[in-house]
């Protein structure tokens, strides 16, 4: 999409802000007669005061999208809700008048708003083969003059939305053009354009280190598992902070096998990992002056002779021991390698995995918080101030020792399922057991990875993208 500021004028295909009281933000020299029909329009019935997008057509405009700021304006979920009307439209350029007044809520947050439109317009149509039905819109022009603040803004809100769109693309990639060989060249893809230093442990490699639980989970499937790894320094007295995302590109649950019912989904279950990317590609953009380790294990759960079975011991990189209850519950097993030999090699000073890791997450939240447990008040308190400025909201859930009971063994140290109640603590609490004593925050977004719709700058259907932009959050304002 190209982008540009230039004077504003009368343009077609325009959009239009009004607030609560049914305003318009128009120029005072802007056409009188122009004015006076918009303001008429807006006395209908039909034009209410709440947030919304009205698309009407016009003689002389064509078109023209009236942006309601309603009585709490929410700049990003009015630039979504104006991307969505942008998906797939007839025309190929839209003309965004600016309010002149400098204190108006769409100048204020005008990173948000301009996030939100990007974030709004996405769709995901790589198979699809119809071109008649290509997105045709090309390009944005803002009817106003491109102060420094503004243009940073933009600048901002464009990468953000670049690295959530990569963080998309590869969440809803199917199974079988994502394998986990295809993310390791995703992610080594990325790194090489934006100047990151990548490497990956082959399965022979992490047999050597002795990351049983990883490998555990790759033995049902024909695709080899890799542990990715992308680094990012930008300042060597710097903190490193350390993430962690689940790469499960096909996830049937092994021998526990999932019912047949939306297993297709399961697609998504390398959405952690995928925001770990989108992420970095932020990162690698925006350079904060924090460094970062970003480790991705990838690998496939699937029914198979040579799968884990339960009742079967697993020995992870820490030397830990780990039963198998069930198979479905493989997640926590290729992060709890990567965790504990990621703090060993790099000895980061926080760590913050992030995972579609529990169906008990789903049922505690929904589909509009992620869950986070931390065993560090600092750092649960950045995550939930970026979740605030990204609009990625978290609910923090209890961090009690006493949960820790549920997931010891009976013939190993650990087992992997901690039965009926409370799973996504006790999920958290096995992570905990590989990253030591460094301080460590789980962000489980099994409820927001993919169709979310709660939330208007997700996609109604497929992956959210969740992650990338609060993960780039907290290292952005880590300096501050």
């Amino acid at each position: 999409m190209k982008i540009r500021f230039t004077k504003p004028k009368v343009q077609p295909n325009l959009v239009l802000f009004f607030d609560a009281k049914k305003h318009l933000a128009l120029p005072n020299d802007w056409p009188t007669d122009l004015t006076e029909e918009l303001t008429q329009l807006l006395k209908l019935p039909e034009f209410g005061a709440k947030s919304a997008v009205y698309k009407i057509l016009h003689p002389r405009l064509e078109r023209v999208f009236l942006v309601g700021l309603g009585k709490k304006p929410e700049p990003r979920e009015l630039g979504a809700l104006l991307g969505k009307e942008l998906i797939n439209p007839d025309f190929a350029e839209l003309h965004l008048l600016l309010p002149e007044d400098q204190e108006h809520p769409i100048l204020t947050g005008f990173g948000p708003f301009l996030e939100g439109f990007f974030l709004g317009q996405y769709q995901y149509e790589e198979y699809k083969t119809d071109d008649t039905k290509k997105n045709k819109f090309k390009r944005l022009t803002i009817l106003g003059s491109r102060k420094k603040s503004l243009g940073e803004a933009l600048d901002r809100a464009w990468v953000m939305a670049e690295g959530t769109r990569l963080t998309r693309d590869l969440g809803n990639r199917p199974a079988n053009k994502l394998t986990p060989s295809d993310l390791s060249l995703a992610a080594q893809s990325m790194s090489q354009a934006y100047g990151l230093k990548y490497k990956r442990l082959t399965e022979a490699q992490m047999g050597k280190l002795g990351m049983g639980c990883l490998l555990g989970v790759s033995k049902g499937s024909d695709q080899p598992a890799f542990l990715n790894v992308i680094e990012y320094q930008g300042d060597k007295g710097a903190p490193t902070l350390m993430w962690v995302g689940k790469g499960l590109t096909f996830d049937a649950g092994g021998i526990s096998l999932k019912p047949a019912a939306n297993m297709h989904e399961m697609k998504h279950d390398m959405c952690g990992g995928a925001a770990v990317i989108g992420a970095m590609q932020i990162i690698a953009e925006l350079k904060p002056k924090i460094n970062i380790i970003a480790l991705i294990p990838t690998s496939e759960n699937l029914p198979d002779g040579k799968a884990n079975k339960p009742g079967d011991v697993l020995t992870a990189f820490n030397g830990k021991t780990v039963e198998i209850l069930n198979t479905d519950a493989e997640g926590r097993l290729i992060l709890a390698d990567a965790l504990s030999w990621g703090v060993k090699e790099y000895k980061p000073d926080w760590v913050i995995d992030i995972a579609t890791l529990t169906g008990a997450c789903v049922v505690a939240l929904g589909h509009y918080h992620s869950g986070l447990q931390s065993d560090s008040e600092p750092l649960a308190k950045r995550i939930e101030k970026a979740a605030q400025v990204t609009g990625d909201p978290v609910w923090r859930m209890p961090h009690a020792e006493i949960y820790e009971k549920d997931i010891q063994g009976t013939i190993s140290d650990l087992k992997n399922a901690g039965g009926p109640h409370g799973g996504m603590i006790t999920a958290g609490l096995f992570l905990k057991q590989f990253v030591g004593k460094t301080p460590w925050a789980h962000l489980d977004i099994a409820g927001t990875a993919w169709s979310a719709e709660r939330i208007p700058y997700y996609p109604k259907s497929g992956a959210t993208g969740v992650g990338a932009r609060l993960l780039a959050e907290i290292a952005l304002s880590w300096e501050t």
